[in-house]
């Protein structure tokens, strides 16, 4: 009876052991997309403010993701507008100039990101001869303006 005891007790740390070294012998698995044959991997933006300084915050709240495909005519401007929540934008096609209130203005163009300024008043305006083509995501809140 003691043997089996011992022999189950000798099994488990074994077999704890194989665990941890199968654990610690495995590559780790990578959290995204690595590049790898036939995978390109471009980071676009990384950062932890918008484009005026200011640093990103996420609202609290239901997390919720809303992506937006913009198009502004030549001449076009979006309006003077403020978005209540951090946002990410790249320019597919065109030149878009962001303008604030203070005057500071941010050019970008096709293949170009920025993130975008929150609670700050902005116009957009398509400053080339062919429209403007934008993603933009929005990393916002259940129920909540973008």
């Amino acid at each position: 009876m003691c043997r089996k005891v011992v022999r189950k007790g000798i099994m488990k740390k074994n077999l704890l052991l194989a665990v941890v070294l199968c654990f610690l012998l495995t590559p780790i698995v990578a959290s995204g997309i690595e590049p790898a044959a036939g995978v390109k991997v471009t980071t676009l933006l990384k950062t932890p403010e918008s484009w005026n300084g200011v640093p990103i915050v996420y609202p609290q709240g239901t997390a919720e993701l809303t992506g937006l495909l913009v198009e502004i005519a030549p001449g076009g401007e979006t309006g003077w507008h403020s978005h209540a929540v951090p946002s990410f934008a790249f320019v597919l096609e065109g030149i878009l100039e962001i303008g604030l209130n203070d005057g500071r203005t941010k050019r970008i163009q096709a293949g170009e990101a920025l993130a975008e300024v929150v609670d700050t008043l902005h116009n957009g305006r398509n400053v080339g001869d062919r429209p403007v083509k934008i993603v933009v995501f929005y990393a916002g809140v259940e129920g909540m303006e973008r």
